[in-house]
């Protein structure tokens, strides 16, 4: 798959990403527990900082809260999200996994199948492109 990469959307201020492994030629999704509560569980995004463009915020976030390294594979989509009363604007990126280590932000680290994956994630925003993820997966690498 060749990388893919779109400039920062106008009005986007978060970047997230969808990472794979791929374990016995199958892949494994990432998910990661909120900061606030260990129950929920989500894709890794955070705010895209001053000087920043939104695919290295993707990488950034993900080594941050995961302590995976990944590279961006391609661009998947633009999500508006409200979290705790905020509007966000968030671009995903697929990433491939690339090394892991321990995370600093203490956050609970699972890897899944794409439909357990699918049925931990707390938010139906996080399923939509989780799904849209497997589907270029499976497009692109004949692998989901």
């Amino acid at each position: 798959m060749a990388t893919k990469r779109k400039p920062n959307h106008a009005g986007s201020t978060h970047a997230g990403g969808v990472v794979y492994r791929l374990k016995d030629a199958t892949p494994e999704l990432l998910l990661v527990s909120s900061r606030f509560n260990k129950s929920i569980w989500v894709l890794p995004k955070g705010h895209i900082e001053s000087g920043e463009s939104s695919d290295q915020t993707a990488v950034r976030e993900v080594f941050e809260e995961a302590g995976v390294t990944a590279r961006v594979v391609e661009f998947l989509t633009t999500s508006r999200q409200v979290v705790r009363g905020v509007s966000q604007q968030v671009e995903y990126y697929l990433l491939e996994r690339l090394a892991e280590e321990t995370g600093s932000e203490g956050r609970g680290v699972a890897w899944l199948a794409e439909h357990e994956a699918i049925r931990r994630l707390t938010f139906d925003e996080h399923r939509t492109v989780l799904t849209r993820a497997c589907a270029r997966l499976e497009q692109s690498r004949g692998i989901v």
